[in-house]
């Protein structure tokens, strides 16, 4: 089942996606994905029916505009994005001559993020000041239930509702100096953008098992091709474990985003590591311009500019979108 939400208030307006994107049906049985999130044991077998009826003709339902829809959750009441890829983070530090602690392979990083509002697929990318930095960076998401204080694994593994995808803006030139304080970022993550639709889980085949989601994350930058980490990959931290970490000392309430952070996945030098060589690329500027550094001693990309565009799309098993494309071009706010 493919959800999403057409712009309308501040909460959207829940809509039924068909399986290829085509068509779109507003939902009867919640208003906002919110609402269906609240309940979601008795609204499913009634959601799940109409979305049946959408795929299977018996429901019309008219074209699916993606550029009409906010993000699946317009705002969350909780936006936790995590580093499961640690091989971003070593990178990171290795880069600023850092050594990672041991303990970055065991106990996940978590930051919480703004969610009263979020950025739709097709949104701009507000950018202040060049200066700053803008990066893209492509990630997966999950969208879950309740989550009891200190879940165990297999409670968080079974909260999850939904899956969809992320650009999760941040402005690297901003960020070193607000961690220097100690207390963690906040201009440095202005607002976040989720893909078209959110799937249930089954939606990804044996893309899903449970736990991560495979397949390869396509980045386009400037309309060529930047990254395809595979997103199953190097992941060291699965969703439960992220889910349960959130959980340790606080619930969690249904619609809670989890973000996996930067899909990375290890690579070689520097020349092999690129699409264009022949690699899988990056899901972020930060780290191309890590290996720059590693390699040449200097970052040579440069970082998004006014009128740049990105690109973030998953395919399916057949080759088809799976949640639609986040597709933004960064402009003045």
């Amino acid at each position: 089942m493919k959800l999403a939400s057409l712009k309308e208030g501040r909460d959207g307006r829940l809509l039924l996606v068909s399986r290829d994107l085509s068509r779109s049906a507003p939902a009867a049985a919640a208003r906002t994905l919110q609402a269906a999130l609240d309940d979601w044991d008795s609204v499913l077998p009634a959601l799940r029916a109409e979305w049946e009826a959408l795929e299977s003709g018996a429901t019309a339902g008219a074209p699916f505009d993606p550029a009409a829809c906010a993000s699946p959750l317009p705002r969350a009441y909780q936006w936790a994005d995590g580093s499961a890829y640690v091989n971003h983070v070593e990178l990171v530090r290795r880069a600023r001559g850092v050594e990672m602690p041991p303990s970055f392979w065991t106990d996940p990083l978590m930051y919480q993020g703004g969610s009263d509002g979020f950025l739709g697929p097709r949104d701009p990318i507000p950018l202040g000041d060049e200066a700053w930095g803008c990066d893209f960076e492509g990630e997966i998401c999950v969208i879950t239930g309740d989550v009891p204080y200190g879940a165990t694994r297999g409670q968080a593994a079974s909260s999850i509702r939904l899956l969809m995808l992320t650009n999760d803006v941040s402005l690297r030139n901003v960020i070193p100096g607000e961690l220097a304080k100690g207390f963690g970022f906040f201009h440095g993550k202005p607002a976040s953008a989720f893909s078209p639709v959110c799937v249930t889980p089954d939606e990804a085949g044996a893309g899903w098992d449970g736990a991560k989601l495979s397949g390869a994350l396509h980045c386009t930058l400037n309309g060529i091709a930047f990254g395809k980490p595979d997103a199953g990959t190097d992941m060291t931290f699965d969703f439960p474990t992220l889910i349960a970490h959130a959980a340790r000392t606080r619930a969690l309430g249904a619609g809670t985003i989890v973000g996996s952070g930067t899909v990375s996945n290890k690579q070689g030098s520097l020349h092999g590591s690129t699409v264009a060589n022949g690699g899988l690329g990056y899901a972020c500027i930060a780290e191309l311009r890590m290996y720059e550094t590693i390699e040449t001693g200097a970052p040579l990309t440069p970082f998004m500019r006014h009128g740049d565009t990105i690109r973030i799309e998953m395919l399916d098993a057949a080759g088809r979108s799976l949640f639609g494309a986040i597709d933004q071009k960064v402009a003045p706010p």
